[in-house]
């Protein structure tokens, strides 16, 4: 019996992409290429034993992304400081990062009903209180979407940076070429650019099709004229393999 992703080739474009991920576009009969076009870093910040401190003044603490939880918990382990001092409530944009800080011992308070920045403003005021004192843990390219969407001000910490990866290039450029049916997934706002400033020129960007995770991503991709295949209403990685394996295209 034929296998859904039988023949296809599913170039993943993210930081970093888990083993089961891997696993399952295999199970399903396709190839798994990793082809990171953005890595992220940990910012260099001075004050990070004093940030980590105040975490205990705010009422929430906010987080869009595994990375941004990553990189705060790396503080925390660095410093040696007692996260158990930090009570406040924590909301979470999407379920790998809530289920991310749950992994290190915080619990989640909210999490809005889509996974993206755009329905948080919406839906976080109903919860948070009038005039909550609200830190949001943040990489150095995060959009100002809460910020400028929020009906109050929020404090912002940037904790990690994300930069390209050319590394990756050369690789991606030939797997497109040499591959039948290249699936690109792209899952930020800054893979789109990369792959648009060197693998584009190459390749161009209609021989793979694309799958997006997030609404600012594919708007990302359009923005350079390319059509997006894959949207899974779900803004999560399995829902994107899952969309390519039952053919629900846009």
């Amino acid at each position: 019996m034929r296998k859904p992703l039988e023949g296809k080739t599913i170039l993943l474009t993210g930081t970093k992409k888990t083993q089961s991920i891997v696993e399952r576009i295999e199970e399903l009969g396709g190839e798994a290429v990793l082809c990171p076009l953005i890595q992220t870093k940990e910012a260099d910040n001075s004050d990070d034993e004093e940030r980590l401190a105040a975490c205990q003044n705010y009422d929430w603490l906010i987080f869009t992304s595994q990375n941004g939880v990553e990189f705060f918990w790396k503080k925390i382990k660095r410093i040696q400081f007692n996260s158990t001092q930090i009570s406040c409530k924590i909301a979470a944009v999407g379920e790998k990062t809530a289920e991310l800080l749950k992994r290190y011992g915080f619990n989640v308070h909210f999490m809005p009903s889509v996974y993206s920045a755009d329905t948080f403003i919406k839906e976080f005021p109903s919860v948070s209180g009038s005039s909550p004192k609200c830190l949001f843990i943040r990489g150095q390219l995060a959009k100002d979407t809460l910020k400028k969407g929020l009906p109050f001000p929020i404090d912002e910490w940037t904790v990690y940076q994300t930069i390209e990866n050319k590394e990756s290039v050369k690789q991606l450029i030939e797997t497109i070429e040499s591959s039948k049916q290249p699936i690109i997934i792209f899952a930020s706002p800054s893979a789109v650019d990369c792959f648009h400033k060197y693998v584009a020129p190459k390749v161009g960007w209609e021989r793979a099709k694309i799958a997006c995770i997030g609404h600012i991503t594919k708007g990302a991709v359009e923005k350079y004229g390319a059509h997006v295949t894959y949207f899974p209403a779900t803004y999560t990685m399995q829902s994107v393999i899952d969309a390519i394996a039952k053919g629900e295209e846009m």
